[in-house]
C-alpha cells in the first residue's frame, strides 16, 4: 500500500520571540525546489491562519531553521534560516533571523550534530543565507545521570517572551553588509528619498546583519508609540511605508523586493522608558510585535552613526564600547556595541543574550505526495 503521509524528523523550538521547525539538513530533500514545497506542506502555507500545518498565522511563527555539521574550517555548525509567510507559497532564504539563531545550538546538541564542551559550550556558527559568523554559547551542566545536557531554565529576561530561561550569548564576528554588502549601501547615512503620495522624506538606509529603511515616525503622520493593533489597523500608514519601502530599495542595490521580507521598515521616535532609542519596526508589512535580533543591531549601529536619522532622536552612552537601549512595543533590547579604535563610524563587535525552548521533539507529516521521503 503507498504511503499517504511521509514523517520528517524535526524538533519545533523557541528562538528569542520566533518559533518553529528545526530540521537536519540529512532530513530534507537535496533539491531546492522539492525543499521548499516540503516546507510550505510542513507550515500550511499559504493560508491565513496555517490550520494544516505547523504555523501560527504570523510571520514571527512561520520560520523553519535547518542545521548540519559545517563544512567550513573553524566552523562547527552551518545554519539556513526560512522565513515563510502564512498567506504566501515562498520560502526565503536571503535574510538572517537572530532570533532563530539562538536555537541553533540547542538543537545540534539536543540532536547529536556536536557534542557538550563542559558548563558552557560555544560554538561558531555560519548563517549560510549571508555568510555572516558567531559565537553561541549556552549552558550545558552535568545532569544526575552525569551527562552533559542542554540547561533552559535560568534567570535570563528577554521582552517579548514570558518568564525567564537561561541565557545564550551570541557574539556576531561580522554582520556589516550581510545582504546589501557593506553597512551603507548608499555610501551615506542619511538620504533622502521621494515616496509617491507622500514626498521627499528622509531616510537611513543600513545593513548591520539586517537590511533596514530608518525613518523619523513624525515624517510618516505618526509618534512611533502607538500601539502593535493601532499600527497594524492603519491601512493608509502601512500603504506609505510600503511606498518608502519599495523607492528606497533600489538605492540599496535591492531593486525587486515586492515579493522579499527584506528591507525591513523601521520608525524612530525618542525614548520614552530610559532607553536609547524607541522603535516600531514593520517586517515588512506587519508591524513587530518586538524587534527582531538583527534588527535590533542594525537600529543600534544606526544611533552611534554620525548624521543618521537617529541623530538628535536616540540617547547614546560615550565611549567606544556602548550600550544601546532599543525600546519596542513590547519593552526593549540591549545591544552591546563596541566601536573600531581607528574608525568610530564602524562596528568592530556586536554581542546580545538571547534565550530559546525545546518545546516539541517528534516528526513533521506532510503528504506523500509533496515528497516520499528519503530511501531508509
Amino acid at each position: 500500500m503507498a504511503r499517504m503521509q511521509t514523517a520528517i524528523p524535526c524538533l519545533f523550538m523557541r528562538g528569542g520571540t520566533s518559533r518553529g521547525p528545526f530540521f537536519d539538513e540529512a532530513d530534507l530533500p537535496a533539491d531546492r525546489a522539492t525543499r521548499d514545497r516540503v516546507l510550505l506542506a510542513v507550515m500550511g502555507s499559504p493560508d491565513p491562519r496555517q490550520i494544516d500545518g505547523l504555523g501560527g498565522a504570523h510571520p514571527l511563527t512561520s520560520k523553519a531553521g535547518i542545521v548540519r555539521r559545517s563544512r567550513t574550517a573553524g566552523v562547527d555548525l552551518d545554519f539556513l534560516f526560512a522565513q515563510l509567510q502564512p498567506d504566501r507559497d515562498t520560502v526565503d532564504t536571503t535574510p538572517n533571523c537572530g532570533n532563530m539563531l539562538a536555537a541553533v545550538v540547542p538543537f545540534a546538541l539536543e540532536t547529536g550534530l556536536a557534542e557538550p564542551r563542559g558548563d558552557r559550550t560555544t560554538l561558531r556558527v555560519l548563517t549560510l543565507n549571508t555568510g555572516m559568523q558567531c559565537d553561541i554559547t549556552v549552558r550545558t551542566p552535568a545532569t544526575a545521570a552525569g551527562r552533559r545536557a542542554v540547561e533552559y531554565a535560568g534567570d535570563a529576561r528577554i521582552d517579548g517572551v514570558p518568564g525567564t530561561a537561561a541565557p545564550i550569548t551570541i557574539d556576531f564576528l561580522d554582520t556589516a553588509g550581510s545582504v546589501c554588502g557593506s553597512l551603507l549601501p548608499t555610501g551615506r547615512t542619511l538620504d533622502e528619498v521621494d515616496v509617491d503620495g507622500v514626498g521627499r522624506l528622509q531616510v537611513t538606509c543600513i545593513d548591520n546583519g539586517m537590511p533596514m529603511v530608518l525613518a523619523r515616525a513624525p515624517d510618516l503622520g505618526c509618534t512611533g508609540y502607538e500601539s502593535v493593533a493601532q499600527l497594524n489597523g492603519d491601512a493608509a500608514l502601512k500603504a506609505r511605508i510600503e511606498a518608502l519601502r519599495l523607492a528606497a530599495s533600489p538605492l540599496m542595490g535591492l531593486p525587486d523586493v515586492r515579493e522579499k521580507s527584506y528591507p525591513k521598515m523601521c520608525l524612530v521616535a525618542p525614548p520614552r522608558a530610559g532607553g536609547s532609542v524607541s522603535t516600531r519596526c514593520f517586517i515588512p508589512r506587519v508591524c513587530h510585535d518586538a524587534i527582531g535580533v538583527l534588527q535590533a543591531v542594525t537600529v543600534a549601529t544606526a544611533c552611534v552613526l554620525d548624521g543618521s536619522v537617529a541623530q538628535g532622536i536616540a540617547s547614546v552612552p560615550p565611549g567606544r564600547v556602548k550600550s544601546v537601549s532599543v525600546e519596542h512595543p513590547s519593552g526593549e533590547f540591549a545591544v552591546e556595541l563596541e566601536l573600531h579604535p581607528a574608525d568610530p563610524q564602524r562596528v568592530a563587535r556586536a554581542a546580545l543574550v538571547r534565550t530559546a525552548r525545546l518545546l516539541m521533539r517528534g516528526e513533521a507529516m506532510i503528504p506523500a505526495s509533496v515528497w516520499e521521503g528519503r530511501p531508509r
